[in-house]
């Protein structure tokens, strides 16, 4: 199996940061995964994305994926672009606390969590996109919760180790966040 995420947002909310974890999350559970981030010149306020592509095998997608399984949108700016690009029986998480109108996909299951004003309330407001991962990787089962976890601590660089805690609590919130009934789109 393969899936390719999109993860969208503004520069400033971490999207780069939780690509590359979700990235090696996948790494962790044993899976080959491909990684490629795209964004604007400016460090803050303008369009980030990044994908990922997780396998259980030799991944066969592109540098540039035609179609995506999995979207998680910290801000409305990069939705419209995606419409097309997901594919029926996808997932689509969005931070409800910037998006206030996903938009509706047929055939996309969708989650919205609040993301930004979850990640205010458990005193890490620069959290947000950790509680987004969280919720995502509990919602889809396309990484384990432990891989997230123990990745953390891989991708911070080290000026802000010192973070790691934090961050897993806002991975632990997110994932808190999915309905217990969530089905698990990986497999």
């Amino acid at each position: 199996m393969e899936r390719a995420v999109v993860l969208t947002g503004i520069g400033g909310q971490g999207i780069q940061l939780i690509a590359k974890l979700l990235a090696q999350a996948g790494m962790r559970d044993g899976r080959q995964v491909m990684m490629f981030g795209i964004f604007m010149g400016m460090i803050r306020g303008g369009s980030s994305e990044s994908t990922v592509v997780i396998a259980d095998r030799e991944i066969e997608a592109p540098p540039i994926v035609p179609s995506v399984w999995g979207v998680l949108a910290m801000h409305a700016e990069g939705l419209p672009k995606l419409a097309e690009k997901i594919e029926v029986g996808g997932v689509l998480l969005v931070n409800t606390s910037l998006v206030q109108r996903p938009p509706v996909w047929e055939g996309v299951r969708q989650f919205g969590v609040a993301a930004t004003d979850t990640a205010k309330a458990i005193g890490q407001p620069l959290g947000a996109s950790m509680v987004a991962l969280g919720a995502f990787a509990a919602s889809t089962g396309i990484v384990s919760g432990d891989a997230l976890a123990a990745a953390l601590g891989d991708v911070l660089p080290p000026h802000r180790r010192q973070h790691v805690d934090a961050n897993r609590r806002c991975l632990e919130a997110g994932a808190g966040l999915v309905a217990a009934d969530a089905t698990p789109a990986w497999g």
